[in-house]
């Protein structure tokens, strides 16, 4: 992942709460998390529903867009203050030029595609308790960046449920 951190020419810090995305825009950028944690949602009948977490050390996209250059469904928002690197389309074009390169950047596709499907399998399968332990064994740093209201609604279960499942 560095190599494609690397190839950033720029910074951008967005504060608690801002937005770096909002449903119905165009985003081909790819972010690399330098310090701060941001959520990706959807609004569903004015309800937010998050579909993932990004904090230090991750890279974070609105992929829908990134892939097809169209608008996209999904928000991002900065839970706190948060330090991005900016990695534009084109940069990651001329990038996978190399079939090194290419095989890097597969690969790091097929890693957020296999995230996504643990994600639909725990929401479709298991239990509220069944959840929690799976995203605390596959994920226990999130419990340290993000604050728990938010887990909960990634988890689709109260914050009592949560904080319930936590202590026992």
């Amino acid at each position: 992942m560095r190599e494609i951190v690397e190839l950033s020419e720029k910074t951008i810090t967005i504060e608690r709460n801002e937005l770096l995305k909002v449903k119905g825009s165009v985003d081909t950028n790819v972010y690399y998390i330098e310090s701060g944690s941001l959520r990706i949602f959807v609004l569903d009948d004015y309800e937010e529903q998050i579909i993932r977490f990004g904090y230090k050390g991750n890279l974070i996209v609105s992929l829908d867009s990134f892939l097809t250059g169209k608008p996209s469904d999904f928000f991002i928002q900065a839970i706190k203050k948060t330090v991005l690197r900016v990695i534009t389309k084109h940069q990651i074009d001329n990038f996978l030029k190399t079939d090194t390169n290419r095989v890097l950047w597969t690969g790091i596709l097929e890693n957020l595609i296999l995230q996504q499907l643990e994600r639909e399998i725990d929401i479709l399968t298991n239990s509220p308790k069944e959840r929690y332990q799976r995203v605390l064994k596959r994920s226990p740093q999130l419990f340290q960046e993000i604050p728990h209201r938010y887990i909960a609604n990634y988890l689709r279960m109260s914050p009592e449920t949560l904080s319930r499942l936590k202590k026992s």
